[in-house]
């Protein structure tokens, strides 16, 4: 059995739960370690008790670096008492520091893998900080068997232009994990009753000028639309997010979830799915597939987002979605105001037409990608045998 280290940035992410359930599925064995936004160190998930690196703060940039700092330096002694792995998947750059110094503690040569599912606005950056930190992440993965991302926007916009990774890239999209077939019946017969049309946001929410436009539109249309929040706000970008929501009439919260387990349930509940993000305008908000795109669209919700973003771009090639010319309050009342139910059922029924794939992973994807990876610890290293001539 492949026995894989994944090293993360924060334990008690949701993505990281999704990730860990994908590998063991595949058939992998999985050691998890890393940092924590919790007080207290993260107890279980998925199983697995975490080995804590420490705690960090979502978006300190500068604390995240002292803790990686001083996580370098322990790091042989947390990870001394567990078996030497296989492979090593370091999701993030920090991460990817980290990786480099657990190998060292293993004494041994064990491949590395860069899962990079965002592109940090910091790196993007033209000043002296942005080319150091591309210049880092070129030095770090130097050597790294496989990048992994999520959307082809991030090769094309970063990963190659500024030539950072000589590695060959895994796309893996931020598809729904189904461990086992839904009934497109049972997503037709559960139907939401309109009006009032529901628009849910879920995920990570961080986007402040998302919460803003969805507020003014809904008291635009006085409730013909109501706009349904589910996951994790980001308080560190809307400090006030808790009672932002509770004064706007047709706003509300309704906390986290869990994925998979409670995905059907959350999307029968709304008619559109928010999948337009402007937290890194011009940047990664434009070039990422969310995770809420594949989600919504697995269980019908017919999503919305910006024509010029990649995510805009795929569902047009796909046919499918509401597609908004420009982030305004009085755009998106255009485009949805004078919705009625033969429209919102033509709108459904394309997406459900798409092929239930194109929105989701099963187990034989979780049997491949656990595979590739085993490939990766079999086949020498190019890297290292060109490091040696």
């Amino acid at each position: 059995m492949l026995h894989v280290l994944y090293l993360v940035h924060d334990v008690s992410d949701p993505a990281v739960r999704r990730r860990i359930i994908m590998l063991k599925a595949g058939g992998a064995q999985v050691t998890l370690a890393g940092f924590r936004r919790t007080a207290s160190p993260v107890a279980d998930v998925e199983g697995l008790r975490p080995i804590d690196l420490g705690a960090t703060r979502d978006g300190r940039f500068a604390q995240r670096l002292s803790a990686v700092t001083k996580a370098a330096v322990s790091i042989g002694s947390k990870l001394g008492s567990m078996p030497r792995p296989d492979l090593i998947i370091a999701r993030n750059m920090e991460m990817l520091a980290l990786a480099r110094r657990a190998r060292s503690a293993f004494q041994a040569t064990v491949p590395i893998v860069y899962e990079c599912l965002d592109i940090h606005r910091l790196v993007l950056r033209d000043d002296f900080l942005g080319k150091a930190m591309r210049g880092a992440e070129r030095y770090l993965a130097r050597d790294i068997r496989l990048l992994v991302t999520s959307s082809p926007a991030f090769i094309a916009n970063y990963f190659k232009p500024f030539g950072q990774i000589a590695a060959p890239v895994e796309l893996l999209e931020n598809k729904y994990f189904e461990p086992a077939a839904v009934s497109l019946d049972r997503i037709v017969a559960d139907d939401p009753v309109a009006p009032p049309w529901r628009i849910g946001w879920f995920g990570a929410l961080r986007c402040r000028r998302s919460l803003e436009l969805l507020a003014e539109f809904s008291r635009r249309l006085d409730g013909r639309f109501e706009i349904i929040l589910r996951g994790r706000p980001a308080l560190s970008e809307f400090p006030d997010f808790h009672g932002f929501v509770e004064a706007e009439p047709w706003l509300s919260f309704g906390g986290p979830y869990r994925n998979p387990e409670d995905m059907a349930t959350i999307y029968r509940e709304v008619h559109f799915s928010w999948a337009i993000d402007f937290f890194e305008q011009g940047l990664n908000s434009e070039w990422l597939l969310p995770n809420r795109l594949y989600e919504g669209c697995r269980f019908g919700a017919v999503p919305i987002s910006m024509g010029n973003t990649e995510t805009g771009r795929f569902l047009d090639r796909q046919g499918i979605g509401v597609l908004l010319p420009k982030a305004t309050p009085e755009a998106l009342e255009a485009a949805l105001g004078d919705m009625d139910e033969h429209r919102f059922g033509n709108l459904r029924a394309r997406v459900l037409a798409r092929n239930p794939r194109t929105w989701s992973h099963d187990r034989g994807d979780c049997r491949a990608l656990v595979e590739k990876l085993r490939g990766l610890t079999v086949v020498q290293n190019p890297y290292a045998a060109q490091a040696l001539a």
